[in-house]
């Protein structure tokens, strides 16, 4: 019984520790592409060739139940091609404009997100299918993953480069102020107490990680009895080094290498 977990990096363990509270029986094996990362900005065509070869690779040597996409650029872009070659259930991540629409009382909501996935066609529809009474303010930072990154594995981050990278979010019209930020990529969830501090007003912040393992709950149901086996992270790049190696055992992962195969297709 496991579940393939896969990420950019190590911002879909924010999913997981959703996965683990709502999937609580099952065996994770965690894939980070941080030999790719990050997914913001790249070729689309090369970007889905990509994750699809390391999809070929993972699913075949763990044979998982159900595959989570974690990040919100792949997900945008790659779903269909994945779902057209697997057979086993995959879910995705979106931004959670619906229910963010649903919420806010100022009408003014922004989508703070990779540049990647808010040039994206579907969150564009997500917009007009769910929020088409808002405005909604796309924001595509080009900082904020690397620095989730760097803050996750408790290097300093710049405070004033953090600050500048979600002023954009914050919006005052007509006497109304933006009063929720959709976080459109995994990584961010893990700077939101950073974000808080220097956000000009409060408004709260939505992720949509509860959704996604609620999602997969629905598509499994409850597991039978308990996996045993040890969880473990892969990340494309390597054995992680000691600092990245110690944020995964406190996730409950054990790290190992890459597994050989084909060369995979270079991002643009």
């Amino acid at each position: 019984m496991t579940l393939l977990v896969f990420d950019s990096g190590i911002g879909g363990l924010s999913v997981l520790r959703e996965v683990r509270l709502i999937l609580p029986r099952r065996r994770v094996v965690y894939v980070g592409d941080d030999a790719g990362f990050p997914y913001g900005g790249r070729d689309e065509t090369a970007l889905v060739a990509r994750i699809a070869a390391l999809f070929e690779r993972y699913v075949g040597a763990f044979d998982p139940e159900l595959a989570i996409v974690a990040c919100n650029t792949a997900s945008t872009s790659i779903m269909p091609a994945l779902r057209e070659r697997f057979a086993l259930p995959i879910v995705g991540t979106v931004p959670p404009i619906k229910p963010a629409a649903e919420r806010t009382a100022s009408g003014l909501v922004s989508v703070l997100a990779t540049p990647g996935t808010v040039a994206r066609p579907y969150v564009a529809e997500l917009i007009r299918r769910h929020a088409d009474d808002c405005d909604v303010n796309l924001v595509g930072s080009t900082r904020l993953a690397r620095m989730a990154e760097r803050h996750m594995q408790n290097e300093a981050i710049d405070a004033d480069e953090l600050a500048a990278e979600i002023r954009p979010c914050f919006v005052e019209r007509e006497g109304r102020r933006t009063d929720i930020v959709v976080l459109g990529c995994t990584h961010y969830p893990f700077l939101v107490h950073v974000m808080r501090k220097h956000a000009p007003w409060p408004v709260d912040w939505l992720e949509p990680a509860e959704a996604i393992a609620r999602r997969a709950l629905s598509l499994l149901g409850e597991a039978d009895g308990w996996d045993t086996r040890e969880d473990v992270a892969i990340m494309t790049s390597g054995l992680p080094p000691a600092p990245l190696e110690k944020l995964l055992a406190g996730f409950g992962l054990a790290a190992r290498a890459p597994l050989d195969g084909p060369d995979l297709p270079p991002l643009g």
